[in-house]
Formats: C-alpha cells, sequence, structure tokens
C-alpha cells in the first residue's frame, strides 16, 4: 500500500485545510465516541494545546498494537512466505506512523513549553497513559479477532484529529503571524508559522485516515 505522508508547501496546506473544513466528519462508532466523549469530559471541550498532546500520546496506540499482533502472527506463520512479506509490510507502514505521531507529540511539547503552560501532572502525565494502555489493549484485542474494526476505528479517530487541527487554527487566526521554530524540524517539516505546522499536522491525520479505510479491504491473517 505504501505511506500517503508527506510534506506539503504553504499553498498546499491552506488548500488542505479548507478541504477538510468543507467535508463532513464521518460517522463514529460506539467506541470512538465514547473516547472522545471522556477527553471532553476531563479536559473539556476547547481545543488547546496541552489537551492535542493527550491526543497524540493516545494516537500511537493503534500502530504499536498492530505491530506488535504482526511480528507475533509472522513468528507463527514465517513458513507462510507470501504472508510473512505482506504481514512485514504492514509492520514498516505502522512503525512510519509511529514515527509521524511522534513528532506531532514532540512539537506540541515544544509549542506548550514555550507558551509557559502549566499542566497538572495527574491530568496531563498520568492519566493519558492510563488512557493509552486501555486504548492499546482494546485495539490489540480487535486487531487479533478483526482487523478491519480495528483499522475503521483508527481512521475514525484520525478523522476527528484532522478536523480539530484545521478546525484550532481557523479559531486562531493569530498564529499565521507567529513564527514557528523546532528542534525537529530537519526531520519532521519546517513552517513558517504556527498555523503553517497544525496544517501540516492536520493533513498528516488526514493520510493517516485514508491508509486505514484502504488497509479495511485488504485486512486479513491468513
Amino acid at each position: 500500500m505504501g505511506s500517503k505522508l508527506k510534506k506539503l508547501t504553504a499553498e498546499q496546506r491552506r488548500q488542505a485545510q479548507q478541504v477538510t473544513l468543507s467535508s463532513p466528519r464521518m460517522r463514529y462508532g460506539i467506541l470512538t465516541r465514547l473516547l472522545f466523549m471522556t477527553m471532553d469530559l476531563v479536559y473539556g471541550r476547547k481545543k488547546t494545546f496541552s489537551k492535542f498532546k493527550v491526543l497524540e500520546l493516545i494516537a500511537r496506540v493503534p500502530y504499536q498494537s498492530w505491530e506488535n499482533v504482526a511480528y507475533v502472527a509472522i513468528t507463527h506463520m514465517y513458513a507462510q512466505r507470501d504472508f510473512a512479506r505482506r504481514v512485514f509490510d504492514r509492520v514498516k507502514e505502522a512503525r512510519e506512523a509511529q514515527d509521524n505521531e511522534m513528532w506531532h507529540l514532540l512539537i506540541l511539547e515544544e509549542l506548550t513549553h514555550a507558551r509557559g503552560i502549566k499542566e497538572n501532572v495527574l491530568l496531563y502525565r498520568i492519566l493519558p497513559q492510563v488512557i493509552a494502555f486501555t486504548y492499546y489493549q482494546i485495539c490489540w484485542l480487535i486487531y487479533v479477532f478483526k482487523p478491519s474494526w480495528s483499522y475503521l476505528l483508527n481512521a475514525h479517530f484520525e478523522d476527528h484529529a484532522e478536523h480539530e487541527y484545521m478546525e484550532f487554527v481557523a479559531e486562531n487566526p493569530q498564529f499565521e503571524s507567529e513564527p514557528f521554530r523546532s528542534l525537529f524540524e530537519e526531520d519532521y517539516a519546517s513552517s513558517a508559522s504556527v498555523a503553517d505546522i497544525f496544517r501540516q499536522i492536520g493533513h498528516d491525520e488526514r493520510m493517516h485516515k485514508e491508509e486505514s479505510l484502504e488497509a479495511i479491504a485488504t485486512a486479513r491473517f491468513q
């Protein structure tokens, strides 16, 4: 299938934002709605840098669970070379997605720190780990028994993230004139403004969503 991730120009990022803002959100399933309701209850409905950090911490979880299940599958089925090749390709895609979500998390940590935002240790350090651990177990179990459901669950999550980021930029026009500097620009992407980097992140989330939707068609372990 191959990764859809790519670094966009400033104009492409603005176009990507308009596409997202003009597109309806997906109809989320029960598990996804429960997760979002929990986050809104704990962190509030307002979009904040700190809340996005929690979102990114959780965003890596499905890819980690898929990689784990895939390695277990290869361990037991390595004699079936075509199967092993296909599963290992999925492992590589999951790793790339994990890395991409990690850059998002690190950039958000930079932006939060630069603003001097104070965060409650329980709410923003400990609880997110608990949520991520629980979500990992759910993703792992679903992927073992019904991979297509796990891909759809992730597509719903990424669709939510895509819209949240693009709406965040639209709701904060001051980001357009705020310069962006990061230790991770060489590894991730450079941007002239904070608005632009959020547009890039939002586009990444859309690509993750599309990859998950495409994976549903070939989601099987056989």
